[in-house]
């Protein structure tokens, strides 16, 4: 089947960091274009000039939960506005490291936001939209935290968190894909990457274009 005849998927990625979602986003924009898809690779929170200076803030400015949570939801109405919605309306793809099951995971899981306010504010910001598949690197958080040691001097607020409050995310996590279970493929993220880049490959054509 053509690229032409398939409708324009919106994927997300999803994973503590690690993980190893970059490489994987990289590979898959690639597969897609490769069936000639016209694609939009972004992440959250950023994805616009707004978007990137609140990314800023979130990642390195002390802040009260709630000021944050509102912020993440103020950088993705902005993103939906001004490349997810046009992108997707073009017939284009969107790629984009992190959605709303970032916030679940990280304000609500890791750092205890009620989930009826994440409920509110996804149902204000983006009713009737959600991805249409959402790959999930699940990953120990041990392991993760070995890996980000090896790569980086200093992370920002949320690398800096204690095992604990990653334990809380992967949990809130796979508890969102248990809700979700037919957006959601998770991924062992222990796997060899070309492991993970076949099966990939394998899910995208099974959903899109088989």
């Amino acid at each position: 089947m053509s690229a032409r005849s398939v409708r324009a998927g919106f994927i997300t990625f999803e994973g503590i960091d690690g993980a190893g979602k970059s490489t994987q986003i990289a590979h898959t924009v690639s597969l897609l274009e490769q069936r000639g898809c016209a694609v939009l690779q972004t992440r959250e929170p950023g994805g616009t000039p707004l978007g990137e200076r609140l990314r800023a803030l979130v990642l390195h400015e002390p802040m009260h939960l709630e000021t944050e949570a509102l912020l993440m939801f103020a950088a993705r109405r902005e993103h939906l506005a001004e490349r997810i919605e046009p992108a997707l309306q073009e017939g284009r793809w969107v790629v984009c490291d992190r959605f709303t099951d970032a916030t679940y995971a990280y304000q609500v899981g890791g750092r205890g936001l009620a989930a009826e306010k994440l409920v509110t504010l996804e149902q204000w910001v983006h009713p009737g939209r959600q991805p249409d598949l959402t790959f999930l690197f699940d990953l120990d958080p041990a392991i993760a935290a070995a890996r980000m040691a090896a790569s980086r001097a200093e992370g920002d607020r949320f690398e800096r968190e204690q095992a604990v409050f990653f334990e809380r995310v992967r949990a809130a996590y796979l508890e969102r894909a248990r809700q979700c279970a037919t957006r959601f493929h998770v991924i062992d993220a222990t796997a060899s990457p070309e492991a993970i880049s076949h099966e990939i490959g394998d899910v995208l054509a099974a959903r899109f274009f088989s």
